[in-house]
């Protein structure tokens, strides 16, 4: 609704008495439910409340002027009473982002405590890791020697030559 209409409406409705405010007001909640475009504000638990007891109080044929006073001081305990649970649902919430808190530190500290060590380096020039083994050494074989080679043919009294004789020895 635009401020200007707004304020008009609160214009004529200034020159009304209580009883036939209480009539602008009924009917203006009949309009809602009839022609109504959106669905309005909701009020609080404790507006509920208090609507409910105007309501009950004007059915009931207690003068205007009254439930207009009985509302007012409603109104004052309604406002004490939206306060009040606005400063505690602010605690709440300060307590609840701090125990978030407390908990996110509590859990990183426990994933630090539970990670595994690293290994620490092996002292002295860092050879990790170590090199390769060489590759197999293959004993030297020394093939046999050919036929007919010295110290392999028979002599011919049947002995193996063993070389060239030296002087003083015989066979």
């Amino acid at each position: 609704m635009s401020q200007h209409i707004r304020d008009r409406i609160n214009r004529q409705l200034d020159a009304l008495g209580e009883e036939r405010l209480y009539q602008v007001l009924d009917y203006v909640e009949f309009l809602e439910s009839r022609y109504g475009q959106r669905a309005a504000t909701p009020p609080s638990t404790f507006q509920r409340l208090a609507d409910t007891i105007e309501d009950r109080l004007r059915t009931g044929g207690v003068a205007a002027s009254t439930v207009s006073e009985a509302m007012g001081f409603l109104n004052k305990a309604v406002s004490a009473l939206n306060g009040a649970v606005a400063a505690g649902k602010s605690v709440a919430t300060d307590v609840a982002s701090a125990a978030q808190r407390a908990g996110t530190a509590l859990a990183d500290a426990a994933s630090a405590a539970a990670a595994p060590a690293e290994p620490a380096p092996p002292p002295g020039p860092s050879a990790w890791p170590p090199p390769p083994p060489a590759s197999p050494v293959t004993p030297s074989v020394t093939p046999p020697p050919a036929p007919g080679a010295a110290g392999t043919s028979p002599a011919p009294d049947g002995r193996r030559d063993a070389g060239p004789e030296t002087p003083g020895t015989s066979a």
